[in-house]
């Protein structure tokens, strides 16, 4: 493994990582060395995104720990089994969110919005603020939120999670600010539209499909693996100069 990516005894929680993207992030991970914890609200998702890791590293690489990122109880717990297990944190990837609203702004119920919110910003506030501080004291650690090109884009039908999507890139800016000085990282990756079952409503319907890759240079929407290697990159020595960015992986969709 090149020196410059590898994460051999580093520890990963990466959150909603039983599938899409989270999952791809989890294998990267694991494939370049890290012990990674599984975590989204099923334990039997987790155990089964676990055994698919291990098998394809060759390792017991993966570790399932479910968790409800709206519960401040279950993330700590989260933290404090990840703490028992491998004895510290090193990178923590943000990667859990909710989108239960398809529609104008106008539609959205006061539930749905404060579930967006809550979810996507203030879960994200505090499972950060769970490990930042062992990181802080060992001056070393790497936290990388996963936003969207939602972020940076008004849409009509996606408003509630782009204001959320939006607010994570100031998260990660203003934490960066807070934590450089003791050498802890925070970054931003903002995938374009990726083929998941989250991003299903608009990959699924064909005339919004057509729509979304009319005009992007790659002509495609992208693959979950495709966002992998950038939390690998932002993970590891390789991303050790970078911190409070954000980086948009989005086959060229906000280029043009």
């Amino acid at each position: 493994m090149p020196s410059l990516f590898d994460l051999t005894g580093k520890t990963a929680i990466v959150t909603g990582s039983s599938r899409g993207i989270g999952k791809a992030i989890a294998h990267r991970l694991a494939e370049h060395g890290a012990n990674v914890v599984v975590s989204s609200r099923k334990a039997d998702a987790c155990e089964a995104a676990v055994a698919e890791i291990n098998a394809a590293v060759g390792r017991p690489a993966a570790r399932a720990i479910a968790a409800n990122i709206a519960s401040k109880d279950a993330l700590q717990h989260l933290v404090d089994e990840t703490h028992s297990a491998f004895g510290q944190i090193d990178v923590l990837v943000c990667n859990a969110a909710s989108n239960p609203y398809f529609g104008p702004m106008a539609g959205i119920s006061d539930e749905q919005f404060e579930k967006v919110l809550q979810n996507n910003i203030i879960s994200n506030h505090w499972l950060i603020s769970m490990v930042a501080p062992q990181m802080i004291e060992r001056k070393d650690g790497a936290i990388i939120i996963i936003s969207s090109i939602g972020g940076l884009r008004a849409s009509p039908v996606i408003g509630a999670y782009n204001i959320s999507k939006a607010a994570d890139m100031q998260l990660a800016r203003n934490l960066a600010s807070e934590y450089g000085p003791s050498n802890v990282r925070v970054n931003t990756i903002a995938p374009g539209l990726i083929k998941t079952d989250f991003a299903k409503a608009l990959w699924d319907n064909p005339e919004i499909l057509k729509r979304s890759t009319a005009t992007t240079p790659l002509r495609r929407i992208g693959e979950p693996d495709e966002i992998a290697g950038m939390a690998v990159l932002l993970a590891s020595k390789a991303g050790s100069f970078v911190t409070g960015q954000t980086f948009v992986v989005d086959g060229g969709a906000t280029a043009v």
